[in-house]
């Protein structure tokens, strides 16, 4: 099994280019089920959420092709992918492919949108909560499915087609919103999504489908109003940048120090964690096509977060955000709000020396002037890259195990903090 081993003690500098969002892409991919037409999307990353879901979209007979870089390409930029699901073959996601990635149950959205049928297995494929798939069931049964959980998996069936409808969310929900909205684009009549997910992932899908005919207004807004149309057709489109890459390596620069330049991103797509950083003493200055990330000479200052739907802080930062606050000059507080076992990296930073205590929802950070390497365990994906953005500092080497998480959503990042100076290797087992 690959471990990654850091040396700290570089500073950062150089330029970093982000990948598409994984977030985005996934959704995206999945669209591909409610047309039979080409679905063509650019700046796919490449990991291993990724791969995983192309394996369950082959299942129920989607080929896809993968275009080659054009010349002069900048090599930051993601794949491009073609999708065809001209021939759905089955409408069955078996519990051995949907288990090990719970964002490939959202298939029952465009299944039953286009095919009236869908046996899906209940999601698996992470360990920070619960995250249970009440709201979709109900979201879906509100258009007109008929489901019923039986066997670890939903069997769903809308015979004579969905139907527009009004759906209160009860809590925010990204994944939820990502499937009922594309369920009621080929629903039939009006369907008026309330308390919906403002991510930016979110806005990229409504325009991915708005490009391949679908009547979508509202996104980014907490009401989206769908007008289901009888067919979509096929389209092409960009991924988003990945905000949460993007948070990443920003924080990774402010741990570290140094000068670094994002490319291919938006400072607009961070919002509230931009805030953050400069609160804790980095320089984030907005550029064409990117941001620049200055941290010289002072100390890192300790800032208070709390985790919120966006526009909030996000909760995929919490643990980058945890992990540089471990060197702060005082004590910070982290509330987590979205998950409730999103703290499992907290005994692992410990292990390099962290001062951290948890008092239910909200982790309390001493930051200490000094961090020790060690061996410790990837427990996440997110917990994962707090431990390499510790490892930056630590005296020594640290050496992080089961980085397989990392490699669900981080494209090629040893490679892009060692262009950057930073002392890290990948080693396979």
């Amino acid at each position: 099994m690959d471990r990654i081993r850091i040396r700290g003690g570089n500073t950062l500098n150089g330029t970093i280019p982000i990948s598409g969002a994984k977030n985005a892409a996934l959704p995206l991919m999945i669209a591909s089920l409610l047309t039979d037409d080409q679905l063509t999307l650019e700046n796919v990353p490449h990991l291993a959420d990724v791969e995983q879901l192309i394996r369950i979209l082959g299942n129920h007979g989607v080929d896809y092709t993968v275009a080659g870089k054009r010349v002069g390409q900048n090599s930051g930029m993601g794949r491009t992918i073609h999708f065809s699901a001209r021939n759905i073959v089955d409408t069955h996601a078996p519990y051995e492919l949907v288990s090990k990635m719970r964002a490939s149950f959202w298939v029952i959205g465009p299944l039953l949108a286009r095919m009236g049928r869908a046996k899906v297995s209940l999601p698996g494929g992470c360990a920070i909560g619960t995250r249970p798939v009440d709201l979709f069931i109900d979201g879906l049964r509100a258009l007109g499915a008929n489901i019923e959980i039986e066997g670890g998996y939903a069997i769903a069936d809308a015979k004579a087609g969905l139907v527009g409808t009004r759906f209160v969310f009860p809590k925010v929900s990204v994944g939820a919103t990502h499937v009922l909205m594309m369920a009621a684009t080929l629903a039939k009549g009006e369907t008026v999504l309330e308390n919906a997910a403002r991510e930016p992932e979110v806005v990229d899908l409504a325009k991915c489908l708005k490009a391949m005919g679908a009547q979508i207004e509202g996104a980014g807004t907490s009401t989206i109003t769908i007008t289901g149309v009888s067919q979509l057709a096929g389209a092409r489109h960009a991924v988003l940048p990945d905000r949460i890459e993007t948070g990443t390596f920003a924080m990774a620069v402010a741990m570290a120090g140094g000068d670094v330049t994002l490319t291919n991103t938006s400072a607009e797509l961070l919002q509230n964690a931009i805030g953050a950083l400069r609160q804790a003493g980095a320089e984030v200055t907005e550029m064409p096509g990117g941001l620049r990330v200055v941290r010289n000479g002072g100390g890192i200052q300790p800032v208070d977060v709390t985790t919120d739907p966006y526009p909030g802080f996000p909760t995929d930062l919490q643990a980058q955000f945890m992990g540089l606050m471990t060197r702060a000059g005082g004590t910070s507080r982290i509330t987590e709000t979205i998950f409730e076992n999103r703290f499992m990296h907290v005994q692992e930073l410990a292990r390099l020396g962290a001062r951290i205590s948890l008092s239910g929802q909200t982790a309390t950070v001493e930051g200490v002037p000094v961090l020790k390497g060690a061996p410790v365990m990837a427990t996440d994906l997110r917990a994962s890259v707090s431990l390499v953005i510790a490892g930056l500092v630590a005296e020594g080497e640290t050496e992080v195990n089961r980085v397989y998480h990392l490699d669900r959503g981080f494209e090629r990042l040893e490679e892009k903090l060692t262009a950057c100076g930073a002392d890290i290797v990948r080693i396979s087992a």
